[in-house]
């Protein structure tokens, strides 16, 4: 399927939520969303998952909008941090709830996912633990094989056996179902793994949007004596610089040409790749 952004305006009461947002996702990728508390990363979901209306500006799907669309939205699932204090219902009741409007859901596929995060289908969802709660998102999200599933932060309250578990499955049902994921997360280190292209939002606006590798070559860090790393980095733009000594490192956004690689090997400087976290910590600082 084909998501498409422009122009894309939202704001409510005196506040700006997002700012002239543009991008087109195609294809059955794992799209990393990454932002800063505030950036506007749910602001973006919920108008994807037409839990909202656009001040002004389109989202289409495949050439059409999704807004008041029963045909459209049926495709898309948003799972979030929900608040299920007054469900009173059991996990299978609910699911059966769940699978009457979405024509892709698999019953079958949501026991197997219960049997592996040890749901307890006897107790009422209001008495689940956060991270059981954080499961059954999960369990939604994966068993609704919609063609464009949104999780926002979806792994909220779950212990780090539980996101592993959560992420290893993710990866083997994209394999057995592609299908486009939007994974909104602050846990960039620890998901970087699964992304196939990262869009990082700032303040509102789309700061990049790229496929993973080609985002990952351009951070480059570079250590060695003070006087030829400046002499190397030159005029690049430094992300981050740090000094010991006579050492010096510093991380560069850009890349490097291979006759730049072969100049610092001849300089004896290190040449180390950013990772992803570092890149969103040093792109996304107030003083950028």
């Amino acid at each position: 399927m084909k998501l498409k952004a422009e122009n894309l305006h939202l704001h409510y009461g005196g506040h700006v939520a997002l700012d002239d947002v543009n991008f087109e996702l195609n294809g059955n990728n794992i799209i990393g969303l990454l932002g800063k508390n505030g950036a506007g990363k749910t602001s973006l979901l919920s108008l994807i998952a037409s839990y909202r209306e656009p001040t002004s500006g389109l989202i289409t799907v495949d050439g059409e909008e999704p807004f008041e669309n029963a045909k459209v939205m049926q495709q898309i699932a948003f799972l979030y941090d929900k608040d299920y204090s007054d469900e009173s219902d059991k996990i299978g009741e609910m699911l059966e709830g769940i699978a009457r409007y979405r024509p892709n859901f698999d019953k079958e596929y949501a026991e197997s996912l219960i049997n592996l995060f040890k749901l307890d289908r006897e107790k009422q969802i209001k008495k689940f633990s956060k991270g059981m709660k954080s499961a059954l998102n999960v369990v939604i999200g994966l068993a609704s094989r919609a063609p464009i599933t949104l999780l926002d932060e979806v792994y909220l309250g779950m212990d780090a056996h539980l996101r592993e578990a959560f992420y290893k499955e993710l990866l083997e049902e994209q394999q057995r179902f592609p299908r486009m994921f939007i994974l909104s997360t602050h846990l960039v280190s620890e998901m970087d793994y699964l992304f196939d292209e990262v869009i990082i939002i700032d303040k509102g606006t789309v700061l990049l949007h790229e496929e993973i590798d080609t985002f990952l070559a351009k951070g480059v860090t570079i250590t060695g004596e003070s006087e030829l790393v400046d002499q190397f980095v030159g005029s690049k733009q430094q992300l981050n610089v740090q000094k010991l000594g006579n050492t010096k490192s510093v991380m560069v956004y850009g890349g490097l040409t291979e006759d730049e690689y072969e100049n610092a090997r001849r300089l004896r400087l290190e040449i180390s790749h950013a990772s992803l976290h570092e890149l969103f910590v040093h792109l996304t600082k107030e003083d950028m």
